[in-house]
């Protein structure tokens, strides 16, 4: 049934990148579901004994696999065979139910081990992507990724394929038992059922491919609907736009449903269908067993015999069809999750471990630095040429546009020129020392993100809290003039921030980001209009707390005012991608400055 060859390949994939130990689950996993198959095929065997010693009990001194229970027990009579009879049909029948819990139980530790697997190593992979790939990607796309399509990957992907072929295999073994018992009868309702449900496949294969593309399509876009909605609630409050949103979000929810709906719905139909088929089947060998030259009592137990079988045979080929529909209905998304871990094997592990800073004691080079984003010609920055000394205050001005932030980012490491090169004393930066690089670098932008965390855990942002410094979060929020605003708070540093800072004032979470780049002991402080929501005292203080950190801190500074600037001992101004003019802020402000506080236009 699983004609097409990229659903196999990316099956494959995903089986061999879960590794040796999740394979090795499989296997004990797929053993189980043998051995489920085996109790089933004798439960279905152990009927005809046990309903005809209760119909005709004469008939089981006949059977000669019977003779040796017979003379082990020293039975005289039919009778006194009941008992043991029917204890050992218990016996069996509590054995394959204990089996099939076991699976069950196995199955669902598994799935869920697989599901932590793959959510996390996934999460790993897209924090440990280049800043440019999360430029160019949607957050909302890892976050259906991670929370929806993973889940589906599992549960319609590999569980699914174990579950086909054990199916498969049950069903088998369940017709061979019953052609063992009456090979016609056997044959008849296998090809009848059988061919239901291939007919049926063939007829609805096109449907559940097409909502498999809706919903892969639709669960990325029903996410940003929600962070979008959610993440801009003031405005969408203060401008009474929530029908907007809402519409947007019911129109991508409905999409989802109704093709998650169609897909149960074509999953369930077979068996409906042919459960009338098998009972009609079973009414009519009933009548002619009971008509023909096998009636009577003794066509009850090859009766009972079969309709165990069929009872059993029915649900294993509706799992073999409902598993094929899974896997097809949920190729898409498989495809997505594949596409991930597939590249996973050709890209350098992620950084785990901490990696010690770069020995940076000189100066900071930009040489001819070219910059492009993917996918366009258009170059952002053209032929930037710099030196940086340690220690010195930069500061950059240019026209919105003009490639500032885009500058910074460069010299951070967060984005790789398309020509020339970044060195550090002398030492080129590129993928193999990137990160120890960054170690130097702490970043403070005019959009401060904060964790729904407490203000201790907010300004020693990503350290694990056993780790936390108190002592240094403390002093780095005095050098940030907010220090005693957290301590006038109720739980002082252990004070939650809200979601987003949403208690917070825009100053108060830009002095919590600045204490944060204070906190990390940086070598070098890269400010993107970090103080544009400070008041000018603010500012002022903020900004005499930097300059006394000392002459070994270099401070790259990019200001909404102009006066912020004033002391910096070099001004670099951009233009359309280059540098237009550097030099002292005399120089460059001259005439410009605005003794109230200019606004660079």
């Amino acid at each position: 049934m699983l004609r097409n060859s990229s659903l196999i390949n990316n099956i494959i994939i995903l089986w061999r990148y879960l590794g040796k130990k999740r394979r090795n689950q499989f296997i004990v996993l797929f053993i189980l579901m043998l051995v489920s198959v085996f109790a089933e095929v004798i439960t279905i065997g152990a009927v005809i004994p046990f309903l005809g010693i209760l119909t005709s009990p004469e008939q089981l001194f006949k059977l000669p696999w019977i003779k040796p229970l017979v003379h082990m027990l020293e039975a005289e009579e039919a009778r006194e065979l009941l008992l043991p009879l029917t204890l050992a049909f218990i016996l069996i029948a509590v054995f394959s139910s204990a089996i099939r819990i076991s699976q069950l139980w196995y199955n669902s530790v598994l799935t869920a081990e697989m599901g932590t697997q793959l959510r996390h190593d996934i999460y790993v992979m897209a924090l440990n992507k280049p800043y440019e790939f999360h430029l160019a990607h949607n957050s909302s796309d890892l976050i259906s990724l991670t929370t929806e399509k993973v889940g589906a990957a599992i549960g319609a992907g590999i569980m699914q394929v174990l579950s086909l072929l054990t199916a498969l295999v049950m069903s088998l073994a369940i017709v061979s038992t019953l052609i063992y018992i009456n090979p016609f009868v056997a044959l008849i309702a296998f090809i009848s059922w059988g061919g239901g449900y291939i007919l049926i496949a063939r007829l609805v294969r096109k449907k559940v491919r097409k909502n498999s593309d809706i919903i892969r399509k639709n669960q990325p876009q029903a996410v940003k609907c929600m962070q979008e909605g959610l993440g801009g609630i003031r405005d969408v409050i203060l401008d009474n736009s929530q029908k907007v949103f809402t519409q947007g979000y019911a129109r991508t929810v409905h999409n989802i449903q109704y093709a998650f709906v169609q897909n149960s719905f074509l999953s369930a139909l077979p068996k409906n269908l042919l459960e009338v088929l098998g009972i009609t089947l079973i009414a009519l060998l009933a009548y002619a067993m009971q008509t023909g030259p096998s009636s009577g009592q003794n066509a009850l137990p090859l009766l009972g015999a079969f309709a165990l079988g069929a009872q059993r045979l029915l649900p294993g080929l509706q799992q073999i069809y409902y598993s094929w529909s899974l896997i097809n209905g949920n190729h898409a998304v498989l495809a997505d999750v594949t596409a991930w871990v597939d590249k996973a094997g050709h890209e350098a592990k992620p950084h785990n471990n901490l990696v010690p800073s770069l020995d940076f004691s000189r100066s900071i080079e930009l040489c001819n630095i070219i910059f492009r984003y993917v996918g366009t010609d258009k170059e952002v920055l053209s032929n930037i040429r710099l030196t940086i000394p340690k220690g010195s205050r930069i500061g950059f001005i240019g026209a919105t546009g003009s490639g500032k932030s885009t500058l910074l980012d460069l010299i951070m490491g967060l984005l790789t020129p398309a020509g020339g090169q970044l060195r550090v004393d002398g030492m080129n930066i590129d993928s193999a020392n990137v990160k120890a690089w960054q170690q130097n670098i702490a970043h403070v932008s005019q959009a401060i993100f904060l964790a729904d965390g407490s203000m201790l855990e907010n300004i020693a942002f990503g350290v694990p809290i056993e780790n936390i410094d108190k002592k240094q979060v403390e002093k780095a929020a005095r050098l940030a003039q907010i220090h005693d605003f957290i301590e006038d708070l109720p739980n002082g540093y252990q004070t939650l921030v809200g979601e987003r800072g949403v208690r917070l004032s825009g100053g108060q979470r830009q002095r919590i980001g600045i204490a944060r780049a204070l906190y990390k002991k940086a070598e070098v402080l890269v400010l993107d209009e970090a103080t544009s929501a400070l008041d000018d005292a603010t500012e002022q203080a903020v900004m005499a707390a930097i300059d006394g950190l000392g002459g070994h801190l270099t401070v790259l500074m990019i200001a909404h005012r102009l006066s912020t600037l004033q002391d910096c001992g070099r001004i670099i101004e951009l233009s359309l991608g280059k540098v237009s003019r550097e030099g002292s802020y005399q120089e460059i402000i001259g005439a410009r400055r605005d003794t109230a506080g200019g606004f660079i236009r």
